[in-house]
């Protein structure tokens, strides 16, 4: 039976710093599958702009597509790993076998805390005041985009009739939501894609690895927040310049594929490094150090 370790909080930090090293491995090769991952979101908008009809319809096949392009990257990124060399056929591996219809599992999630925030929006804040308050966003917005700036006495008549407080329950909901269900799916990918488990079945092996090891999630979450921040601004520094020679458009495009090729691959990486310390999968580059010693039952 497959055992889940119990790892010190650092083990959070050598995740993510499993992620940077394994790019730091392949960056090009890496990257640049990240950039098909962004190439195809922005191909999918462009048609979705030019023929409205269609862009629910591509936009959930995009959603669709973003576990198995992702089992694609984690494959990739163990092969990078094992010192093989990562290619652009690796992102259709999620495609082989009966991997697809597993992985396509992990997306219930997301859909129905989607659906549980939806519903209890509506029951905490109601109709009318989210009503008032779309109409407040888009008076605020209005006044950013003629340039002028709303005084406090503005925003305070603006939002002095809506709940706050609901509203801001309803935020923290969200975020305690998010959390739990990123890690339902944190390292189901892998099990799903290496450990051959069934898609409900890692999920629950992941959420029960990561309220295991709770200390650890919350160092790596922290520490990806500020690395992703810094990739961003990264990122950023440079669509400026871009912006700046070749207009708005191209760099809007550019820093979608720079995000893409840089965050995708770190996060397969830092995924693919937790999913080995977890369940001791096969992974040469796993960080040193980390005691494991403990063990319980999956």
């Amino acid at each position: 039976m497959d055992t889940i370790r119990r790892l010190p909080a650092s083990a959070g930090a050598e995740w993510l710093l499993g992620g940077f090293a394994l790019l730091r491995q392949a960056p090009l090769a890496l990257g640049m599958l990240g950039a098909l991952w962004g190439l195809l979101g922005s191909l999918v908008l462009g048609v979705a702009l030019a023929v409205p009809a269609l862009a629910a319809a591509l936009q959930f096949l995009l959603a669709l597509a973003g576990p198995l392009l992702f089992a694609g990257l984690v494959w990739a990124v163990r092969e990078v790993a094992q010192t093989r060399p990562a290619q652009p056929a690796h992102l259709l591996q999620g495609l082989q076998a009966d991997r697809a219809p597993r992985l396509l599992v992990t997306l219930l999630p997301q859909l129905a805390a989607g659906l549980v925030l939806g519903v209890l929006l509506l029951v905490m804040v109601g109709p009318q005041q989210l009503q008032a308050l779309y109409a407040a966003s888009e008076e605020l917005n209005a006044l950013a985009s003629s340039g002028a700036q709303p005084s406090p006495e503005q925003v305070q008549a603006l939002v002095s009739g809506l709940p706050a407080g609901r509203i801001l329950l309803w935020l923290l909901l969200g975020v305690a939501t998010a959390i739990l269900v990123a890690m339902t799916v944190f390292v189901s990918v892998p099990r799903i894609v290496f450990d051959g488990r069934g898609g409900l079945a890692a999920m629950g092996d992941s959420l029960r690895a990561c309220m295991l090891n709770l200390p650890a999630m919350l160092v790596f979450f922290l520490l990806a927040w500020i690395a992703l921040m810094a990739i961003y601004f990264a990122v950023m520094l440079v669509v400026l310049v871009i912006q700046a020679l070749a207009g708005p458009l191209l760099a809007a495009w550019l820093a979608q594929l720079l995000l893409m090729a840089g965050v995708m691959p770190l996060l397969a990486g830092a995924v693919l490094t937790a999913w080995s310390q977890l369940f001791g999968g096969t992974h040469p580059a796993q960080p040193a150090g980390v005691d494991v010693s403990g063990r319980l039952e999956a």
